[in-house]
């Protein structure tokens, strides 16, 4: 298309703060002998916002939302007991700053049967979520659907919670679980990798709005 810059037939590589170009500018450099698409994490997520979420917004917008009404916060443990006040203890704060610095009230329920939250909180968190750029909704989809908390994203995106604690309560029960019965080698490396992804996740968010 005349008067449009070209990246391998795609869009150019355009990107909204100086921070962001900074990051993927130092991956570049720190190629050597061949490019390795696996140590340029910047620039995966840009070209994915650019490529992908940039043509497609509303629906990948809508999708994350759409975990607001099954969000893992809200569904708890019937027993045992310390799971339960464990759960109770650590998810309910942030489903109050919910409340207070989102305006949506989501509830809680015991077990895993889909109970459909209010429609009005829903249609609060949608708003908010549609509301994110291009750069800032590719971030945010690895922020909830690697917690498979859309409550989870926001506080971690917003620095709520600091991204470490928002991967550890995302992991509450798998957590409890190992404390009963030990870790698995093999499952804990994959679990890193996710963990990997969820930290450059944050960053990324940060650098799609960071002012220059």
């Amino acid at each position: 298309m005349a008067g449009r810059s070209k990246r391998l037939q795609k869009a150019a590589l355009q990107v909204p703060t100086e921070a962001m170009a900074h990051a993927i500018a130092a991956e570049w450099d720190a190629q050597v002998d061949k490019v390795d698409p696996n140590t340029m994490p910047f620039t995966r997520s840009a070209n994915a916002a650019i490529d992908k979420v940039r043509i497609q917004h509303a629906e990948v917008a809508d999708m994350l939302a759409a975990y607001g009404d099954s969000d893992l916060l809200c569904y708890r443990a019937a027993s045992p007991t310390e799971l339960v006040e464990r759960q109770a203890a650590l998810w309910d704060p942030v489903l109050d700053w919910a409340r207070a610095a989102l305006g949506a009230e989501l509830e809680a329920r015991v077990g895993v049967i889909h109970v459909p939250q209010d429609g009005a909180a829903l249609k609060v968190l949608s708003q908010q979520t549609h509301a994110l750029n291009d750069f800032e909704l590719a971030a945010f989809h690895d922020l909830v659907s690697m917690s498979g908390s859309l409550i989870l994203g926001f506080a971690a995106a917003r620095g709520h919670l600091d991204v470490q604690t928002a991967w550890d309560l995302s992991r509450l029960d798998e957590l409890w679980q190992e404390e009963q019965w030990g870790q698995d080698e093999e499952a804990q490396e994959l679990i890193e990798v996710k963990k990997v992804a969820f930290e450059h996740a944050k960053r990324f968010f940060d650098a799609s709005n960071k002012a220059d």
